[in-house]
């Protein structure tokens, strides 16, 4: 990526354009530029920006990818739901080399739960499992029964 910069007059220039056209479409934020003294600075990736041009970077960068699940948990009880909950919004706070942070939402209505993930694919999909592994686990977790006891 190119650290290019250049005046008003300059950016006036190569587009063919008027210097009081530039500066209105910095003053108007169409064109972002830096303010150096009494002059202005336009970085190349700006008024690539400005030309509808992509930067390298994102062309070459994979797509954005966001999954969003809804689980539903039917025959839970309001106190195994908050185990859950708890559960599940401890599991986030793991730290994750993900893209896009992980973000939960729980819901408890009578005898069923919902929980709504977004984010990273895999993160996401650690979270499934864990969910997967505790339902079918009858140790008593979500009973708040001790095995020891």
């Amino acid at each position: 990526m190119s650290n290019d910069m250049y005046s008003v007059e300059q950016v006036a220039e190569r587009l063919g354009l008027h210097v009081r056209t530039v500066r209105g479409y910095i003053r108007s934020g169409r064109l972002k530029a830096t303010r150096i003294g009494k002059q202005y600075r336009i970085a190349r990736a700006d008024l690539d920006a400005l030309l509808g041009r992509a930067a390298p970077a994102a062309r070459d960068a994979a797509p954005a990818l966001e999954v969003a699940s809804i689980v539903t948990v039917d025959g839970i009880d309001r106190s195994a739901a908050d185990r859950l909950s708890t559960l599940v919004l401890a599991s986030l706070n793991n730290p994750r080399p993900a893209a896009r942070p992980l973000r939960a939402q729980t819901v408890h209505d009578e005898q069923r739960m919902k929980i709504v993930l977004m984010g990273d694919a895999s993160a996401t999909a650690e979270v499934l499992h864990l969910l997967d592994a505790v339902l079918a686990d009858g140790t008593g977790l979500l009973t708040g029964e001790d095995e020891n006891a």
